[in-house]
Order: structure tokens, then C-alpha cells, then sequence
């Protein structure tokens, strides 16, 4: 025979359960995402979001999360980006996504940043014979691929 103050006792815990299996069937429970973020090192803006940790706190109260993918150039970036390694790619060089594009990739533009002119540089030793751009005319210049230098 079964003791009823048991029985009684478990009525609640029961009860309990059966509510819970109800709600999770009429209460969605809000999965957790990820952003994957590819970005050059040379990066300031993006570099400053990752290290302050500013854009991951952010997302997190969204039940985002955020990793972080560093990328050499804005070439293999935007590669990533096309095969969908990455989600999101920030700071690339202005001709990288025209290349990109032509080799039909398709990538949607959601920001812009002003041009920064003084931020690119020829550097040389101090004893070269080079000392400023027009010292380059008629010379070889290596330069990697598809980079706003290409077509310069």
C-alpha cells in the first residue's frame, strides 16, 4: 500500500514538471547566435571595438555572441566573406571589393569611412636614393594583389 503523505507530496513536483514541458512548448527559448567578424590588423576602428570589448558586450545583452577572425590582407577577407566563413568584414582597401565584385562575389556595403590618404607611405632606407614618388618613375614596384596600390 502506498503512503499517501508521499503521494501528496508528489503531486506538486508533478504538477511542476507538467507546466514547465507545457511552457517550453508555448515559451520559445531565445537560442544563442553567433557574428563571425573578419578584420585586418590594420585595422584601428575594429581593433579598438575587439580590445575594449565594446561591440561584444553590446550583442551579448542580445544573446550574441561575437568572434573575432584576423585576416593578412583584405583579399583573403573578402573571400572568407563570399564562401561565408566570416559574416562580416570590416576595413578593406577601395579596390579589394571592386575586384571582389568583378569575380562575382556578392557582398552588400552597410558603412563607409572617409578616405585617409596620409595613412599609406612608401618606406625606404634612410641612404635610398628614393625619396619621393616621382623617384619611382621608371622603376619596378612590387605590389600585392588586387590592393588600391595595384591601380594606382
Amino acid at each position: 500500500m502506498s503512503n499517501p503523505i508521499k503521494t501528496a507530496a508528489r503531486r506538486p513536483v508533478l504538477a511542476g514538471l507538467v507546466v514547465a514541458l507545457a511552457l517550453s512548448f508555448i515559451v520559445p527559448v531565445q537560442a544563442r547566435e553567433t557574428v563571425r567578424i573578419g578584420y585586418q590588423k590594420s585595422s584601428t576602428l575594429i581593433t579598438l571595438l575587439k580590445t575594449q570589448g565594446t561591440l561584444a558586450k553590446t550583442l551579448a545583452a542580445n544573446n550574441i555572441d561575437v568572434t573575432w577572425h584576423e585576416f593578412s590582407s583584405g583579399l583573403p577577407l573578402l573571400e572568407a566573406l563570399n564562401v561565408g566563413n566570416v559574416d562580416i568584414s570590416a576595413d578593406v582597401a577601395d579596390t579589394v571589393p571592386i575586384f571582389a565584385q568583378a569575380a562575382q562575389a556578392k557582398l552588400t556595403y552597410f558603412a563607409e569611412e572617409a578616405p585617409s590618404p596620409s595613412a599609406q607611405a612608401i618606406v625606404v632606407r634612410k641612404d635610398s636614393p628614393l625619396q619621393q614618388l616621382a623617384d619611382l618613375k621608371g622603376k619596378k614596384v612590387a605590389v600585392t594583389k588586387r590592393r588600391v596600390r595595384t591601380i594606382c
